[in-house]
């Protein structure tokens, strides 16, 4: 159910859940208040991956960390990156990513306009009134029915979506670009269908994710469509994978570590690559 609500919540963000932006607002509150995630600080955010997909210094979703930044980081921070990826999603809720400054929970992040930062207030508003709300039903019905029907799927819901958003935007042969060679389209091909089996229509066939970064304001259950359609005009452009989830997760999760702090159309290299120098 939480992923659900994430992907309604979603469709919000686009504006693709009903032609009213108010009424697209109002349901993504209350869809993302439910799960934790301030509203109109991660519309704001997703907006910016989506007009920056495949831009190694723009982009902001699961973005490629530089070698010079590789070699230099700490335990804590590759834990995060590196070890602890499918619990990343709160951590980057509240500290953003890395090298990038700012919080979803700061009005005045980078992340935001000026015009933009009352809207992130009511989201943090909303968000701190579903936080007390655990509160008063944990004092009320104790910790233990909170944590096995909130905090266990809540913590399932967060794994799935940081695996999800990886292995859409982690493959060895997904070019990532720099400056004047990246544009939208580009950026937007530089992604990768995944094949959830059975899981598919559970979570509202967000396999598709190529169509999805091309026509970011569709709503999910047009995507298959979609998607059909675009596969023959894409030709070699359009990238899709076979592969069972977790195995694809496992060679990402070995082969994805850093690109080159230099030139553009590069690739994700492995960590093996450093010790073979």
């Amino acid at each position: 159910m939480f992923w659900a609500l994430f992907v309604i919540g979603h469709d919000c963000g686009h504006g693709s859940f009903s032609r009213y932006k108010g009424l697209n607002h109002l349901v993504g509150h209350i869809t993302h208040t439910f799960i934790l995630v301030p509203y109109h600080s991660w519309r704001i955010s997703h907006r910016t991956h989506h007009s920056n997909t495949g831009n190694i210094e723009t982009d902001e979703s699961w973005y490629p960390i530089v070698e010079s930044h590789y070699r230099q980081m700490g335990f804590l921070e590759k834990g995060v990156r590196y070890y602890a990826n499918l619990l990343a999603y709160p951590i980057y809720l509240f500290m953003r990513s890395p090298g990038r400054p700012g919080s979803h929970f700061n009005p005045s992040s980078p992340l935001f306009k000026p015009s933009e930062r009352q809207n992130v207030r009511t989201s943090v508003i909303w968000w701190v009134g579903m936080v007390a709300l655990l509160l008063v039903a944990t004092l009320t019905f104790g910790i233990a029915p909170v944590v096995k029907l909130y905090v266990v799927p809540y913590v399932i819901f967060v794994m799935w979506l940081d695996l999800v958003t990886f292995l859409h935007h982690s493959e060895a042969d997904i070019p990532w670009y720099r400056g004047n060679d990246w544009y939208f389209l580009k950026g937007a091909l530089s992604t990768i269908d995944r094949d959830y089996g059975f899981i598919n229509w559970i979570h509202h066939d967000i396999g598709t994710h190529v169509a999805h970064h091309i026509f970011s304001n569709m709503p999910h259950y047009y995507l298959q469509d979609a998607t059909a359609a675009i596969k023959p005009l894409l030709g070699d452009y359009y990238r899709q994978s076979k592969v069972p989830i977790w195995r694809a997760f496992l060679k990402s999760y070995q082969d994805c570590h850093f690109i080159a702090d230099e030139g553009s159309g590069i690739y994700y290299q492995p960590a093996q690559a450093l010790k073979q120098e």
